[in-house]
């Protein structure tokens, strides 16, 4: 099944007037190039901006910080539960990593969007920090998604969580994240995973699509910074070829659990985006792929300025209560 969420039929795409008014935001904002800064300046920039773009955090009915096992030490997570659930319930949940080129970003930045679709979708969600580049590289952040949502799928039970119904999920590069570890979870015979979840992922470290150039400056993500984020995380060039790295690029896309893909149509990740939904779809994976055509890459962490942030997460978390409630989807 594929879906667009394009309005009206017309051939040229028009920039969404609260995605328009963010960027012009930031022109007038003339805040500086996170690699002139650095990765310490940039992810306290990065979270003080997403503060100001963010919906207020809607209530759950619990939001709980504690620490699991990963493969270098303790990672920490927060552990969401949607509002009107209960403690003695047992809840599907959602695996989440936070986006921000595996270099910034953390918890508290995509706080707001763990709640909202804990809310949505009436569930559990385990937000995860991962190690963070450049000080960790790769494969750290891979390996840290794979414990967390080992660690989840295996032992959630004892934070009510239904470990039959575990998704995994993450935008940007949180959703490179998911996507990696559903194909690691996968060949290594599990444990299962009931969805994917990926909002506007990266999922090919050479970024050389059309729209990487065509929406890589002016529309807040530019290539500069996708190249710097890219040298932080990665070793050497022959990283952008593994596909722990670059999903799209696995032998084989097989047998993955169902799809939920969500892209943004100014954003330098559209193509990638789509195109991994597409070879989803081609080796048989049960797949819904939707634009927002007017969008920029980043809009759902700005639901306090994006309405159509909110709708992306309500569309996703439909997708989830039906695969959670036995349905299915092509």
């Amino acid at each position: 099944m594929r879906t667009e969420a394009a309005v009206g039929a017309a051939s040229v795409k028009k920039l969404d007037r609260q995605a328009e008014a963010v960027l012009e935001r930031f022109r007038r904002a003339t805040l500086p190039r996170y690699a002139e800064i650095g990765a310490v300046a940039a992810r306290d920039l990065y979270r003080k901006s997403r503060a100001v773009l963010a919906a207020p955090p809607p209530d759950v009915a619990l939001a709980d910080d504690f620490q699991i096992p990963g493969p270098a030490g303790l990672l920490a997570i927060r552990h969401y539960r949607g509002h009107g659930t209960t403690q003695s319930e047992s809840l599907p949940a959602l695996v989440y990593f936070h986006g921000g080129g595996h270099t910034i970003g953390n918890l508290d930045t995509h706080d707001t969007v763990c709640r909202q679709f804990a809310n949505a979708g009436r569930c559990a969600v385990v937000s995860v920090e991962y190690r963070l580049a450049p000080e960790h590289k790769f494969p750290a952040a891979f390996d840290d998604a794979v414990a967390a949502t080992r660690w989840v799928a295996t032992r959630g039970a004892k934070l009510g969580i239904d470990t039959s119904r575990v998704a995994i999920g993450g935008d940007s590069a949180g959703g490179n994240l998911a996507a990696a570890a559903a194909i690691a979870l996968r060949d290594a015979g599990g444990p299962p995973l009931s969805m994917q979840v990926l909002v506007y992922p990266t999922v090919d470290m050479a970024y050389e699509t059309p729209s990487s150039y065509e929406y890589g400056d002016g529309y807040l993500l530019t290539r500069d910074s996708i190249d710097w984020f890219r040298s932080n995380y990665l070793r050497d060039d022959p990283d952008v070829d593994d596909w722990r790295a670059s999903p799209i690029r696995a032998a084989s896309l097989a047998h993955l659990p169902p799809a939920c893909i969500i892209t943004a149509g100014f954003d330098p990740l559209l193509d990638e985006g789509r195109e991994y939904a597409e070879k989803l779809q081609s080796e048989g994976v049960p797949t819904v792929y939707e634009c927002f055509e007017g969008q920029i890459h980043g809009f759902v962490t700005m639901g306090g300025v994006i309405a159509a942030a909110h709708h992306a997460i309500y569309r996703a978390c439909q997708f989830m209560r039906v695969v959670w409630g036995g349905g299915k989807f092509r």
